[in-house]
């Protein structure tokens, strides 16, 4: 079967990159396409905007670059597909929850009609054609609750909850399609997933009970739920409950907590770190105290002492000082709003949001981020008494060290699209 990839050139803000170099579940989107997309072709061809599908009378399927779906959406999706006579498109129902909470929400990539929202993603049986139809997934939702909010602090109170499918696709048109990949349609659904197993297939639960008595551990503790790469140091004072999966040459030190994360490979987690529903990229180090509450962290990045990140996204490469605090709720009752797609403000339909912090960036210490703030990469930010509280996006432009006489010295690898001085490292 022939693979046809539709690029997506767009850059996402703040990052300036396109969504398939981006990283979801801590690997880039484009590798997570073809890795799952492997069994059913065996050739492919990537074309730039504008050009025109290959003509030839055999399988193919088409897709755009910037979706991210699981193994178990594309199973269903070419599982049915290849069963049909006529070509399909893949499509949302609006009543299915899971599609119009988190993915529609900000996203430019949909095409309405009526009741259903077509995503760019095709399977042809016979090449090309004009006529297609709708193929419908069910992302098959569940409510899970995630937060709690004093009734006190707003009008949208009580318990919040996301709709969690067992099997997902969006489009990364925005910052906010990454934390709901990698945090409701990732964590958040393997979770989910594992519950409902255990709900159905006894003998799943019963091998679950019997490898957990025979290590000695709690359920959650055992090494069917905790998997662990090679050449990894974990202290025993550490606490690491499932489904966690950590990589190669990973060191976590002592009073480390870490529930329900993916850890990537050579990541040193220092004492007393606390890891919650995140995904942290390979080469991260967390020094002592830090804490990361659904939060995505891409490769090579850094977050120093009594640092809170929670529900945020964090670039490659990227620094961020110690004591500072990513907010993710408006203290008044106002919705919180994101750049969506068109790079514009709207609102993010979602009641608590951390911020966002592009690539090669230089955060320092002590600052306080308010909810749904972008800082673009290549940013460089020193904390001072002009420079205390970041209230609004900050742009490359904004960055403090443009002030500094050796301004050169901290390049720039990633200019928005268009721009010239890409610098070299």
């Amino acid at each position: 079967m022939l693979k046809v990839i539709l690029q997506a050139p767009r850059h996402i803000t703040p990052f300036n990159e396109p969504a398939r170099d981006l990283r979801i579940q801590n690997k880039p989107l484009w590798l997570n396409q073809r890795d799952l997309l492997a069994p059913y072709v065996d050739r492919e061809v990537e074309l730039p905007p504008g050009a025109r599908l290959p003509i030839a009378r055999e399988p193919m399927v088409v897709y755009r670059d910037n979706l991210y779906f699981d193994k178990h959406y594309i199973t269903e999706f070419m599982s049915r597909a290849m069963k049909q006579k006529h070509a399909v498109r893949a499509a949302f129902s609006i009543d299915d929850a899971a599609f119009r909470e988190h993915a529609l929400p900000l996203s430019i990539s949909y095409t309405p009609a009526g009741n259903l929202y077509f995503a760019d993603l095709w399977y042809y049986p016979e090449g090309p054609v004009a006529d297609v139809e709708p193929l419908v997934i069910d992302m098959q939702a569940r409510e899970i609750g995630y937060y709690h909010v004093p009734t006190y602090m707003a009008t949208e109170s009580g318990d919040l909850v996301y709709q969690v499918p067992l099997r997902a696709m969006l489009a990364i048109d925005a910052w906010t399609h990454i934390f709901i990949s990698d945090g409701v349609f990732g964590l958040f659904a393997r979770g989910a997933r594992f519950e409902e197993r255990l709900k159905k297939d006894l003998g799943f639960k019963l091998r679950m009970l019997a490898k957990a008595v025979y290590e000695g551990r709690q359920l959650l503790e055992c090494s069917e739920l905790v998997k662990i790469g090679k050449n990894c140091i974990i202290d025993p004072t550490a606490i690491i409950h499932g489904p966690t999966t950590i990589g190669d040459n990973v060191t976590i030190n002592a009073g480390s907590v870490i529930e329900n994360c993916i850890i990537g490979s050579n990541v040193n987690i220092s004492q007393d770190c606390q890891l919650m529903l995140s995904v942290v990229g390979d080469g991260t180090f967390l020094p002592f105290r830090a804490s990361l509450f659904m939060t995505t962290m891409m490769e090579h990045g850094m977050v120093a002492q009594n640092t809170c990140l929670q529900m945020c996204v964090i670039g490659r490469n990227t620094f961020i000082g110690a004591g500072n605090t990513f907010t993710d709720y408006n203290l008044i009752p106002a919705p919180i709003r994101a750049l969506n797609g068109s790079d514009r403000l709207a609102v993010a339909n979602r009641p608590v949001l951390g911020g966002c912090v592009g690539h090669n960036c230089r955060i320092g210490a002590g600052m306080v981020i308010f909810p749904a703030r972008t800082i673009e990469s290549d940013v460089v930010l020193f904390g001072s008494k002009d420079r205390r509280v970041i209230e609004r996006d900050v742009k490359y432009e904004d960055s403090d060290h443009h002030k500094q006489k050796d301004a050169s010295k901290h390049p720039r690898p990633y200019p928005r699209r268009g721009e010239s001085d890409l610098a070299t490292w």
